[in-house]
C-alpha cells in the first residue's frame, strides 16, 4: 500500500541555487517534505538518519570519486533489489550539461538513474514519479495527483507571490524563466546546427 503524501520525504543534494528553489517549490505543492543541503558532509549525515524516500542530488557535487557517490550507489542498487526493493530509498542523480561528459559513462557503467539538466520538468517528474512509485510511496504519477488550476489564474498567483517562474508547455509543471531561456537557447543551437549540417549534405 503506497504512503500518504506526507510521509513522502525528498533530500535534494545540491548547490545550485536555481534548481534548489525550482524543485523545492514544485514537491512543496504536492505536500511532501523537502530539505535541501549543498554541501556533502551534511548530505552523509542526513542520509545517516534513513528518514528519506527519495534523494536528488547533482552528480557534481557528489564526485563519483567521492563517500557521497559510494554511499549513494550502494543505497540506489540495494533499492534495485528485486528481493527486497519495496519502500527502500530511491536515488536520482541530475547531470549538469558540463558535467555530461564524465558523468554520463559513469552512471551508466553503474547502472544508477540520473536526468540531464537543463530539464524539462515534465520529463523530470516522470522520473520522480517512476522511482516513488517503485519505492511504493506514491500510488499515481505525479501528474495525475496535481492541482489543475488554470494557467492564467496560476500565473497571475505566481505574480502576487513575487515567484520568478513560469509554467511549462504541460501546465502541470514549473521551470525557472532562467532554465526555460537556457532550454530555449540550446534549443535554437541544434536548430542551427541541424540546418547547417542539411546545407553542407546538400552540396556534396
Amino acid at each position: 500500500m503506497a504512503a500518504s503524501a506526507n510521509e513522502v520525504s525528498i533530500l535534494i543534494i545540491d548547490n545550485d541555487v536555481a534548481s534548489q528553489s525550482a524543485l523545492q517549490q514544485v514537491f512543496d505543492s504536492e505536500g511532501w517534505r523537502v530539505h535541501v543541503v549543498s554541501i556533502p558532509s551534511d548530505a552523509m549525515k542526513e542520509l545517516a538518519t534513513g528518514h528519506w524516500t527519495l534523494v536528488l542530488v547533482n552528480v557534481g557535487l557528489a564526485n563519483v570519486t567521492g563517500p557521497l557517490y559510494t554511499t549513494l550507489r550502494i543505497l540506489a542498487h540495494a533499492a534495485s533489489d528485486p528481493s527486497d526493493g519495496s519502500g527502500r530509498l530511491r536515488v536520482l542523480f541530475m547531470v549538469p550539461k558540463m558535467a555530461a561528459r564524465w558523468a554520463q559513462p559513469v552512471l551508466e557503467r553503474d547502472r544508477l538513474p540520473y536526468v540531464l539538466k537543463p530539464f524539462h520538468l515534465h520529463d523530470f517528474l516522470e522520473k520522480v514519479s517512476d522511482l516513488l512509485m517503485e519505492a511504493d510511496a506514491i500510488a499515481h504519477p505525479i501528474c495525475s495527483v496535481k492541482a489543475a488550476a488554470p494557467r492564467k489564474e496560476r500565473r497571475q498567483k505566481e505574480r502576487r507571490n513575487g515567484h520568478g517562474q513560469m509554467f511549462a508547455s504541460r501546465d502541470d509543471y514549473v521551470m525557472t524563466e532562467e532554465e526555460i531561456a537556457e532550454f530555449e537557447r540550446q534549443e535554437e543551437e541544434e536548430r542551427k546546427k541541424r540546418q547547417e549540417e542539411e546545407k553542407k549534405r546538400e552540396m556534396l
